[in-house]
């Protein structure tokens, strides 16, 4: 660790290393640790099943950089957090139902939060195998969605002790698509967004990081509130989205109806080649949100030079957007299973930490036209 980040955790009561996991119930991890591997260039690095001592759950470790997702299915439930998970799956749909974030310390970072009124999940455990030890404990959030807090010490191993390293299922990628997860964002029902937003401020000292309201985020017919709550350092950012009052439904209200409540509704990825990832993935047969010409025929007016021009932008519709630190680049795919529910963000930041305002309402009319032609508008 750097001298800055040893102070920041001397002076932090829930010091974070940064995001460990995304991990999604599935209906079938076998086949979505293939997806995955072929349309985001995503390396199999891990898994447990029935042939390593877990009889009722299949799950499927996959890496990029820094990012992981782990995809955990039900293989025959026997008992209560079988049938829970096996529930959540027909409740929900595939969705994400952690979002790990590794701490130096798991049996502190539970006891603050507990403390400060996070109700608890899974008391600190010890797991160790012949890699080492890691402690997890883990607490509740918005929805089904938990926070598991993992300390891995000098772990050895390819994720956690009951693993077992596993070759790829697929071919590696000549250049990883993207390396680290750059924020979650999750959806949560009418009024109580400033909840939740006190709440990662009371029991992990977040601290708010940017606000959308109002005009911020609306359209002709829909409009949602949105607040960004994040660590010190910056390495896990959580922005809070909940609906607001529009003419027609809007895509907080369309994810709360077909998710079942609220839970994860986006998952962005950090790539510095925003252009090739795209390239490769629609190749791989992933679909993105389109948006008119005419967002393009504005674009370098008030944007900027960037790294890619307005043409290749336009090609490939990627936005663009600049603040006062910088510019980022950025594209949404559509809902990545049947539900319109969890979907992607791809994102190159160079320089701003900001999350596309300017582009707020050239993106959520293209979900709007999505959610036309899916009848739920």
């Amino acid at each position: 660790m750097t001298a800055q980040r040893d102070e920041h955790t001397r002076d932090d009561p829930f010091p974070v290393r940064g995001m460990d996991a995304v991990v999604f119930a599935v209906g079938n991890a076998k086949q979505a640790a293939h997806y995955y591997s072929t349309a985001f260039g995503m390396t199999l690095v891990a898994y447990r099943g029935p042939e390593h001592g877990s009889p009722e759950f299949a799950s499927y470790v996959l890496e990029s950089g820094g990012a992981r997702f782990v995809f955990t299915s039900v293989v025959r439930p026997t008992s209560e957090a079988g049938h829970r998970l096996a529930r959540h799956v027909a409740d929900h749909g595939d969705g994400v139902v952690d979002l790990a974030i590794e701490v130096p310390d798991a049996r502190a970072a539970f006891a603050h939060a507990t403390a400060q009124g996070a109700s608890p999940l899974q008391e600190p455990e010890e797991l160790s195998d012949e890699n080492g030890t890691v402690v997890v404990a883990a607490v509740a959030t918005y929805g089904e969605t938990r926070h598991t807090l993992v300390e891995r010490r000098d772990y050895k191993g390819p994720y956690l002790p009951g693993y077992v390293a596993t070759s790829p299922l697929v071919a590696r990628p000549e250049r990883r698509f993207f390396q680290a997860v750059d924020h979650c964002v999750g959806n949560v029902e009418l009024g109580r967004m400033n909840e939740w937003v006190a709440f990662y401020q009371r029991v992990m000292g977040f601290t708010n990081m940017k606000e959308f309201v109002g005009d911020d985020i609306a359209t002709e017919y829909s409009a949602l509130m949105s607040k960004v709550v994040a660590d010190g350092t910056r390495k896990v950012k959580f922005p809070i989205n909940e609906p607001a009052p529009g003419r027609k439904k809007s895509q907080i209200d369309e994810y709360l109806e077909f998710y079942g409540g609220p839970g994860v509704q986006h998952i962005a990825l950090a790539t510095n080649d925003i252009i090739a990832t795209v390239s490769a993935m629609r190749e791989a047969g992933v679909e993105f949100l389109g948006v008119p010409d005419s967002y393009y025929d504005e674009l370098g007016s008030w944007v900027g030079e960037t790294r890619v021009p307005v043409e290749t932008l336009r090609e490939h519709r990627v936005l663009a957007d600049r603040d006062e630190d910088g510019y980022l680049l950025q594209i949404f795919t559509k809902p990545v299973q049947d539900r319109p529910t969890v979907f992607f963000e791809l994102i190159e930041r160079h320089g701003s930490m900001g999350f596309g305002k300017g582009n707020f309402k050239a993106l959520f009319e293209a979900i709007e036209r999505e959610q036309a032609r899916r009848g739920n508008l």
